[in-house]
């Protein structure tokens, strides 16, 4: 009598996928690699499907994907004929009830929440196709230099763990006569486990079909690329290559990170058009550093932090932030060279060749020359109508300008009046009054040149300062914005 196993299966009456499957079960072995010659290879073909970029750790250098991964190779064990089973051509068996390649990702740091699929599907001819979801969390050399423009360049690496690609065996000689030993013959390689690409590369490139396009990330292409690499000197393992190449969406981090700066920069800018005498420059400028500082501590959570390097945004803003400080220091200096004139010296004749002359033409400022002796001019009106009224109040009360007699030559006669005040004690205190007055006037006339000319000095060196500063400014961002432009479309 059969066995009742045996009795079901060839029972007509029998379902034909429970006739099929415990046809195909009843004497397999999983533990061993499915080949009736163990010379034979087991190619296994692989495909990468990439759904969704989860996330992208640049300070632990850990890259989360979820992929739809497919594979399928030939089990000799596995095959039947269609027309004994009501023309089944495939059939779904439980993956844990049939041999199954041992391929891994080299790049596995953490167990991601894969959803299990517990079958496999099995055509009549052999083929095995293995095809379940992945969520892969690997590790990344991620470079976040170019941030927020950069492309990342991540490898997932599916090698077989245990099964090696090829390793010498020495094939068995037969003796060519009796009592002959058999010639030894040269070792044959024998391969295990071989890899091989479902589809072609072209197809697996460009295919962005399942992926979601609504995230930070957008998927570039998939590069793929197989190669063997050697343990030990007789065994070498076969690896397929997946580059997955995605690039950074920098809207979000244009409008929050860059837009802001440039704006505290052209303001910083703007602040130059104050006039530098006031001191309202100075604390505007104060204000800007401060909310500088406040913008940078807002947005450091934002950028990306490694051990390895910084990204260029960062220099960036370090740089800004050196701008404003120079900014701040130079409307300083100006302020401290015009606000305190009287205790300073003549302009130099250097000082007064290389800015009021020269720089002044090469930054198209108009002539302070003349503008000085114009207000030379006023000053010398002003001071000689003073003179005259002194002068007319002096012979009011019969009193002698001095240079009138000088004039005359000393011939003409005093007044009456002025030969009895001649003797008067108050002449000499009056005439002492009225040179110290004199004195008093002349030596505010002198300040006032001289404060003047470093007032002139301090708007000429404002101008070249801010047109250097602003040459500076100009080049950085253009810089910057070249090699952004450069990294966002290449």
């Amino acid at each position: 009598m059969g066995t009742p196993r045996a009795s079901w299966v060839s029972d007509p009456d029998t379902p034909a996928l429970l006739r099929l499957s415990d046809s195909l079960l009843a004497h397999y072995k999983k533990s061993t690699r499915p080949v009736r010659d163990w010379r034979t290879t087991t190619t296994v073909a692989i495909d990468v499907m990439v759904y969704a970029i989860l996330s992208v750790d640049e300070k632990n250098q850990v890259l989360t994907t979820y992929i739809w991964y497919r594979q399928h190779w030939t089990d000799e064990f596995l095959r039947w004929d269609p027309a004994c089973f009501d023309n089944i051509t495939q059939i779904s068996l439980p993956a844990e009830s049939i041999w199954v390649p041992d391929i891994l990702i080299n790049e596995f740091v953490d167990v991601g929440k894969s959803p299990d699929v517990p079958y496999v599907y099995v055509r009549h001819h052999g083929e095995v196709q293995n095809l379940k979801p992945i969520q892969v969390v690997t590790a990344c050399s991620l470079d976040i230099y170019n941030f927020p423009f950069d492309v990342q360049n991540c490898s997932l690496t599916f090698t077989s763990w245990l099964h090696n690609t090829a390793r010498e065996c020495a094939a068995t000689g037969h003796g060519h006569g009796h009592g002959h030993p058999a010639a030894p013959s040269p070792p044959l390689p024998v391969r295990d486990i071989n890899l091989s690409l479902w589809r072609t590369p072209e197809l697996v490139k460009f295919d962005r079909s399942i992926f979601m396009n609504q995230g930070e990330w957008e998927l570039l292409y998939v590069l793929s690329h197989f190669q063997e690499f050697s343990v030990k000197s007789s065994d070498s393992y076969a690896e397929m290559k997946f580059y997955v190449v995605i690039r950074r969406r920098p809207l979000f981090y244009t409008v929050s990170l860059l837009l802001p700066s440039i704006f505290l920069m052209v303001m910083d800018i703007v602040g130059f058009y104050l006039p530098p005498n006031s001191g309202e420059r100075v604390s505007f400028k104060i204000t800007l550093l401060l909310g500088y500082s406040v913008f940078l501590i807002i947005v450091s959570d934002t950028l990306p932090a490694t051990a390895v390097g910084t990204p260029l945004i960062g220099i960036y803003f370090v740089v800004c932030m050196a701008l404003l400080v120079i900014s701040l220091t130079e409307t300083i200096l100006i302020v401290r060279l015009i606000h305190n004139q009287d205790l300073q010296p003549h302009v130099p004749s250097w000082v007064k060749r290389l800015l009021l002359e020269r720089a002044a033409v090469l930054l198209c400022i108009r002539d302070r020359k003349k503008l000085s002796q114009s207000r030379a001019q006023s000053s010398d009106i002003s001071r000689h109508v003073e003179n005259n009224d002194s002068t007319a109040k002096l012979n009011h009360y019969g009193c002698e300008d001095p240079r009138e007699r000088e004039v005359a030559g000393g011939t003409r006669p005093a007044p009456a009046f002025g030969s009895l005040a001649e003797g008067s004690p108050l002449m000499p205190s009056i005439l002492h009054e009225i040179s110290t007055i004199r004195q008093f006037l002349e030596k505010r006339d002198e300040f006032r040149d001289v404060a003047r000319e470093w007032l002139q000095v301090g708007y000429v060196l404002d101008v070249l300062l801010f047109r250097a500063y602003l040459l500076a400014v100009l080049a950085y961002t253009i810089t910057l914005g070249a090699l952004w432009s450069v990294w966002q479309y290449a």
